[in-house]
């Protein structure tokens, strides 16, 4: 390979993979020794109020309306890749750029659901999120600013990817199907029909086990270590080699397990939909009760 070959090569846009345990989250420690990096864009997810009044320098608000498809009946649906495309260009975000994401408040599947996004996008190898958000920079007495930085728009072009969602058709034709493992990320209390959710009927998905979004984090908001969560998974029936299919309410808590699957090596899908969708369909089965 000759040397300008070579040159031009570094600078080609990757497109897809997932990313792994040594991608996928950020110590507050290398964010800090990364800060002035060229080529960062830190994404801060939550509240206006909230990053308005303190945030990590250099940090650029990521509203949350951009993580949905305003144009469709579900509260939170994927958006069409060229609005996607807009919304983070818009915010600086390039092919080239290293993302860190972060949530302001204790709420990580807020994280989790921007970089579900962003690997849907194909920009999943290049993201991060900062274990234990913004609450675990602060308590270490990182630095923090109310200053909002100038943005530069940039040009980006999604890569999309097609083995990270999933319809209701797939659900509902893989119900207790060998090698496929239904993970409901909802409360005990949703999953078992004690409580109902999002006013649709009470239970949960035939075959589905239940995995709660919080039980995948520490007392400190941080993701579990790799042998907890592995346990976690092993615990609800995983083997080797399962697809991991996710849901919840609105498809926001199951980020939580689609990015633990991910860290840990299975295959995963995010069921977008949800128990909004699968909850309205009066022809599709339901199941109560813990197990």
């Amino acid at each position: 390979m000759t040397d300008l070959l070579a040159f031009l090569l570094a600078f080609v846009p990757t497109c897809g993979g997932h990313g792994d345990a040594q991608s996928m989250i950020v110590s507050t420690g290398w964010l800090v020794s990364h800060l002035h990096d060229r080529n960062l864009v830190i994404l801060s997810v939550g509240e206006r109020a909230d990053y308005d009044q303190a945030h990590i320098p250099g940090a650029i608000y990521l509203p949350t309306d951009d993580l949905r498809d305003r144009h469709n009946a579900l509260t939170l649906e994927l958006p069409p890749m060229e609005e996607l495309a807009g919304s983070f260009g818009r915010l600086g975000v390039s092919n080239d750029s290293r993302i860190v994401l972060y949530t302001s408040k204790d709420r990580p599947q807020l994280t989790s659901r921007a970089f579900w996004t962003l690997d849907a996008m194909g920009l999943a190898p290049q993201t991060s999120i900062l274990d234990g958000g913004f609450t675990a920079w602060q308590s270490e007495g990182r630095p923090v600013t109310a200053q909002v930085p100038a943005v530069k728009p940039a040009k980006l072009a999604p890569c999309a990817q097609s083995d990270v969602l999933a319809d209701v058709g797939y659900v509902s034709s893989h119900l207790r199907q060998k090698g496929i493992r239904i993970i409901d990320a909802r409360l005990p209390e949703f999953y078992s029909g004690a409580q109902v959710s999002m006013g649709k009927r009470l239970g949960h998905i035939p075959g589905a086990v239940n995995v709660p979004y919080t039980s995948l984090l520490d007392e400190h908001g941080k993701l579990k270590p790799a042998n907890e969560l592995r346990a976690i998974f092993r615990q609800a029936g995983f083997q080797d080699g399962d697809r991991v299919v996710s849901y919840c309410h609105i498809g926001m808590q199951a980020t939580m397990v689609y990015f633990a699957a991910r860290y840990l090596g299975y295959d995963a899908r995010l069921y977008d939909g949800s128990w909004e969708d699968w909850g309205a369909r009066s022809e599709l089965p339901v199941e109560t009760g813990a197990k």
